[in-house]
């Protein structure tokens, strides 16, 4: 058990000075894994001060000071991938074969994508636009970013958080969940491992209301960056327009699933269970509204419930355990509660819909579900379950998939599924999310941006378009005739 501190501040692990104790915990076994005391306002002031003070020398390191030390830290993270692995699996509950078959590694190449990009910060090219200056553009770092950080990725969500924002120059403070800092507090000190000063990367782990309202609302951050729910983000993005602060959010989800009817059938099906369940379906992109063309309606349901019924749900570090548990009672319960109102409002309930039987049912696991016959107007169709739960409809026509899909206050990801170029181009262009798959679901690169459209929120993670909210964009324009009566001046004086 854990008993070091999960607070990580100008190069130093901690406690919080909150007085307020808590746990983690595995939410598959119940296992404590750490336990300690949370951060409260004063901690965040430190973390803030640490981030200021490491900036002035941070952010005026060249490029390639950046991107070797973040190449040592790829490094240093691949030589510790299986305890990175183990720990990521134990505090959110997830099987040991996702965390090291994608977790880790994606983090790893994400290290590796910035310290490559660190080198590549561009403007447009320098020119003469009017003739008299020669014009430059500069990206400079912005200064001190507070990021907030979910629970469903730890790990990645903090590299999502902290790498751009460090290969450009800035200095971070990131709250992960409390729920699961455990990876965040490792990545950091890998990061000092590296040769990343302190103070570059702080963590300080509390509650919203506490070290989140104390981040967000601090002088000295001069920009957020938030990943969570649409209502959070929407208290955020209020809170930070009163001081004129910039801001980042990649908020709630409900992906579309839309099968046409010159689709693979075998590979639609594979697909939305693989999307639907992954991470027990906790995951902004899930694969959440199947909507499949009517001539495949029944024979895809029947085949996503029999590859349902394959899924194998067990302990986390078993390698063949397919499903862990949720991250928690309390989200579990949740989950059990929507599936329970569509079902009252007259939905089907094809696979799953509990709590499994035996130890399982003592965690907080819960069964692979598909609903079918909901409306559309329904809570499970409208709004983001975060649990391993598929909602599979019928349409009739394109117009109607098209339609459908975009029948949601959300637009972070979606995927259409159809042998026909014309479809699929369609689709591409009328979908309005951040992302739109192809005859797949939920592969990330970090070459390329994720972000979302409408309530999923704006900006993006990932890729060089990260730098773009990381990255102050400044213009200098040179005088070249050394004339000292310039033209413009004619129109304010002569100079006679």
């Amino acid at each position: 058990m854990e008993s070091t501190g999960t607070q990580f501040i100008a190069g130093k692990r901690r406690s919080g000075t909150s007085g307020e104790q808590y746990s983690v915990t595995n939410p598959a076994t119940g296992e404590v894994l750490a336990t300690d005391t949370l951060a409260g306002p004063e901690d965040v002031h430190e973390a803030v001060a640490a981030a200021r003070t490491a900036f002035a020398a941070w952010s005026r390191t060249t490029p390639v000071e950046r991107s070797e030390a973040m190449l040592r830290w790829a490094d240093i993270l691949q030589q510790r991938s299986e305890e990175f692995a183990r720990t990521e699996s134990r505090i959110g509950g997830k099987p040991i074969r996702l965390s090291s078959g994608f977790d880790i590694p994606g983090t790893i190449d994400n290290v590796r994508f910035f310290a490559g990009a660190a080198r590549n910060l561009e403007g447009r090219a320098s020119a003469e636009y009017s003739g008299e200056h020669t014009s430059t553009i500069r990206r400079e770092p912005i200064g001190v970013i507070g990021s907030i950080a979910p629970w469903n990725y730890p790990l990645q969500m903090a590299a999502w958080k902290v790498l751009p924002a460090v290969a450009a120059g800035n200095t971070v403070v990131l709250k992960p969940s409390e729920l699961t800092p455990l990876t965040s507090v490792m990545f950091a000190e890998a990061a000092q491992e590296a040769g990343i000063p302190d103070g570059v990367i702080n963590i300080v782990t509390g509650s919203g209301p506490v070290a989140g309202q104390a981040l967000v609302s601090h002088p000295d951050v001069a920009m957020v960056s938030f990943t969570g729910s649409t209502a959070v983000g929407r208290q955020i993005a209020a809170q930070a327009a009163g001081m004129v602060k910039r801001v980042h959010l990649e908020l709630g989800g409900k992906a579309p699933f839309v099968v046409f009817d010159d689709a693979d059938l075998e590979a639609a099906a594979r697909g939305a269970v693989a999307g639907a369940l992954i991470n027990a379906g906790q995951d902004c992109t899930a694969a959440t509204r199947a909507y499949v063309q009517r001539p495949l309606y029944e024979a895809f349901v029947e085949r996503v419930a029999a590859l349902m019924d394959g899924v194998r749900l067990g302990p986390v570090d078993d390698p063949d355990t397919d499903m862990g548990s949720l991250i928690s009672f309390q989200q579990r319960d949740k989950v059990a509660a929507m599936v329970e109102d569509a079902r009252r409002a007259g939905a089907t309930i094809v696979r799953g819909g509990r709590i499994p039987d035996g130890p399982l049912g003592r965690a907080a696991y819960y069964e692979p579900t598909l609903i079918t016959d909901a409306a559309q107007d329904c809570a499970v169709v409208q709004q983001e379950i975060f649990g391993p739960v598929l909602v599979c409809l019928p349409f009739d026509t394109d117009d109607e998939a098209i339609r459908l899909a975009n029948d949601t206050p959300y637009g972070l990801a979606s995927s259409a599924w159809t042998s026909n170029v014309f479809r699929a181009g369609r689709a591409s262009r009328e979908i309005q999310a951040g992302c739109v798959w192809i005859n797949d679901h939920i592969p990330i690169i970090s070459e390329m941006p994720h972000g979302g459209y409408k309530a999923s929120g704006f900006g993006k993670d990932m890729s060089a378009y990260s730098f773009d909210e990381y990255t102050n964009v400044k213009h200098v324009m040179s005088e070249i005739t050394g004339e000292r009566h310039k033209s413009w001046h004619d129109v304010v004086f002569t100079g006679r």
